[in-house]
């Protein structure tokens, strides 16, 4: 795994500027340290004419969260990818936070961002700051597809028509990364197993709903035998 996502191949300035402020954010964890993970799904490179392919993932752990993920990808120079989910640790009353962009050349087709619950009534804890978030700009606001129940009455999905609307992405993204960051400083950890059952049952059913998405699926079928793919989705995106 490389050191730094900075050295990444990819130049967008969008998915460069998004990595940094999630970087920035992650660096305030207690207890920050990088998981290592078998290399043959961390970094995968491949120069093929008309297949071109690049991933590189990043994965740490911290007080608070059992994994933070992140992923940047190209396929055939032309779609572009960045996928970031921090899973808490289920002994920490702290939601999930979810995060993609995809652009097709220039155009981002979708953005999403939320901070998704991991228990029954934790969402009334950052419900009222997430909606506080000043999300009016936006022109192609996108339906929640059938199986995104695990998301929050806040999440936020969208097409970006304008590079002011690729900036408030940034600042949306950065509003609910700063709610993340307070939220776990807050949590103590709990150590009654009906609560942290509840929280992995939680964790469970977002990586589930997450998988039902087959556009994820279908991109990496392009490049990679079916095996590979659910090994991937399985073990790297949605774990659990």
């Amino acid at each position: 795994m490389s050191e730094s996502l900075t050295k990444t191949k990819l130049t967008d300035p969008l998915i460069l500027n998004l990595l940094q402020n999630i970087r920035d954010h992650r660096s305030m964890l207690e207890n920050l340290e990088r998981i290592e993970v078998d290399p043959n799904l961390s970094n995968i490179i491949s120069n093929e004419i008309d297949r071109e392919l690049y991933i590189e993932n990043e994965f740490h752990k911290a007080k608070g969260f059992r994994k933070l993920h992140i992923e940047v990808a190209e396929f055939s120079k032309n779609l572009k990818i960045l996928h970031c989910v921090f899973f808490p640790d289920p002994k920490f009353d702290i939601p999930i936070f979810g995060m993609d962009l995809v652009k097709i050349n220039d155009i981002v087709s979708a953005a999403i961002v939320d901070l998704s619950p991991s228990s029954q009534n934790q969402g009334l804890k950052y419900e009222k700051s997430l909606s506080e978030v000043d999300k009016s700009s936006f022109t192609s606001l996108r339906e929640i597809p059938n199986w995104g129940d695990i998301f929050s009455n806040n999440v936020f999905f969208a097409s970006l028509k304008s590079k002011s609307e690729k900036n408030h992405f940034c600042r949306v993204v950065d509003q609910y990364l700063s709610i993340l960051i307070k939220l776990s400083k807050e949590a103590k950890p709990e150590f009654k197993k009906e609560i942290i059952q509840e929280r992995i049952g939680y964790q469970k059913n977002y990586c589930s709903q997450q998988m039902k998405n087959e556009k994820t699926s279908m991109v990496l079928l392009k490049y990679f035998d079916e095996k590979w793919v659910n090994k991937y989705i399985k073990k790297v995106l949605f774990d659990f």
